[in-house]
């Protein structure tokens, strides 16, 4: 029995031929994909389909792959404006993080979740600070649980780098955090049909310990999961990790032995050519963030070159803090137009490379490529459906890659769906039974935590800079 038939769509697959079907339709068992194709041949095959949806002039994408972030940071969106990373860890978000609670982390993570899903993301990869207080992992997989999007979860640790601006009430040490690590590992990995999975996140190489590095990495790979990673975000990163250890970049992972490719870099700005060779011998991957680049006046990442190397290049939309927002399709433009701009060169990076980052390279830099990223059968269902008539600025549509990438708001992403279920249908989450009071809780919690950190760009305390 089909429990879900979309008809007269343009179905993007991203499939190994990236067929693009005109005339398309998708039936869904369940939570998979159960067969991808013409249209009129769909509808005899499937007459008895519990629901069918009729997509005329309607797109269907793959569900987009967040593959970094920071969910709790959501609620200091606007604190971080106009700062350095390392001035903007030290004055606001490290001082934020000490007096988190779990209801901070569900709130953030709940405002974060909402605002990804109306940008059409279907998987969220988030990094969570370590623990100040017990607890704070457990909002936000409470989170992930109430909104059901598809989740990997890192558990952030770090056990050093005071003289780097860490505020020692975030630190722990390595037997705490192991601990901590095993119980959210035994709880939540695999949980919810398997969309709940838990990864090892370290700050960064110069906030932890060679010892807490290869703790975690054992660990991940005890249960089958991932470790990810800040590398060579700004020239400060790679000094400090030079500074602790004698080495940095994707050679601090070499000596380490943390080199498999359930291994995530993130954003990667200065990666020599040697960490380039390195990354591509080792199958590492990484998950560019350009818009937190740019806000943080970070640089850009060399994105060419990795995908001159092979290696594979997944998109983040970072912390909210560092972004001001969750929104993939944001995110995508701003991969391409960056790339182009750096280089001079307006072939530097296509459309359908940018999808396909958001995509089935998201997949595979979280090695789910043959559960997730594109619309085929046997494949998990995850799916957007994309209206370009609830926007001027998607219209006319002549190419339906380049619509998504260059002409589309949040406004066009209608529907979206994980495992088969919408979490989101025709403009409205299903998944809260109220968006707008999820929201304004949100606000209350953020608002507290600001008072609580002491932070007093805010409100009335903003002063105008130039």
């Amino acid at each position: 029995m089909t429990d879900l038939l979309l008809t007269n769509a343009i179905v993007i697959t991203v499939d190994p031929q990236r067929r693009i079907l005109y005339n398309g339709a998708m039936a869904v068992s369940g939570d998979r994909i159960q067969a991808v194709g013409d249209s009129a041949e769909l509808l005899r095959q499937y007459p008895d389909a519990k629901r069918i949806i009729d997509c005329e002039q309607k797109l269907v994408f793959p569900g987009f792959i967040n593959t970094h972030n920071h969910l709790f940071q959501t609620l200091l969106k606007g604190l971080g404006d106009d700062m350095v990373l390392k001035d903007w860890l030290k004055t606001m978000t490290f001082p934020a993080a000490r007096f988190l609670e779990p209801e901070d982390c569900w709130g953030g993570a709940m405002l974060g979740i909402l605002e990804g899903i109306h940008s059409g993301m279907t998987t969220e990869v988030d990094y969570m600070y370590p623990h100040a207080r017990p607890g704070l992992s457990d909002g936000v997989l409470k989170a992930y649980r109430d909104t059901k999007i598809r989740g990997v979860f890192g558990r952030g640790c770090m056990d050093t780098g005071v003289e780097f601006g860490v505020v020692p009430e975030i630190m722990q040490d390595q037997k705490t955090g192991e601990r901590d690590l095993v119980r959210i590992f035994d709880t939540y990995h695999n949980a919810e049909n398997g969309r709940i999975q838990v990864w090892t996140a370290p700050a960064a190489l110069w906030s932890n310990t060679e010892s807490m590095l290869r703790m975690l990495y054992e660990i991940s790979n005890s249960y089958h999961a991932g470790l990810t990673v800040h590398v060579s975000e700004t020239p400060f990163d790679r000094a400090a990790t030079q500074t602790l250890h004698g080495c940095c970049g994707v050679d601090c992972l070499e000596k380490m032995g943390i080199t498999g490719p359930n291994v995530l870099m993130v954003h990667c700005v200065y990666l020599s050519e040697s960490d380039l060779r390195k990354a591509e011998e080792y199958s590492l991957k990484v998950s560019h963030n350009p818009v937190s680049n740019m806000y943080l006046a970070s640089g850009v990442a060399p994105v060419g070159e990795m995908l001159k190397h092979g290696i594979t290049v997944s998109l983040g939309v970072d912390g909210v803090a560092s972004n001001n927002g969750q929104d993939m399709l944001e995110l995508m433009k701003t991969t391409a137009l960056l790339q182009k701009v750096h280089t001079l060169s307006p072939t530097a990076i296509t459309a359908e490379k940018v999808l396909e980052m958001a995509t089935i390279d998201g997949a595979r830099a979280i090695g789910m490529e043959q559960e997730i990223g594109s619309l085929e059968a046997g494949k998990k269902a995850d799916f957007v459906v994309f209206n370009p008539y609830r926007s001027a600025k998607a219209v006319p549509v002549h190419n339906p890659v380049s619509t998504l990438v260059y002409s589309s708001t949040m406004q066009n992403i209608e529907s979206v769906a994980v495992d088969g279920t919408f979490l989101m249908e025709n403009g409205v989450v299903t998944v809260v039974p109220d968006e707008e009071a999820v929201l304004r809780e949100g606000q209350r919690i953020a608002e507290r935590l600001a008072l609580r950190a002491g932070i007093r760009n805010r409100g009335a305390g903003h002063r105008w800079t130039t």
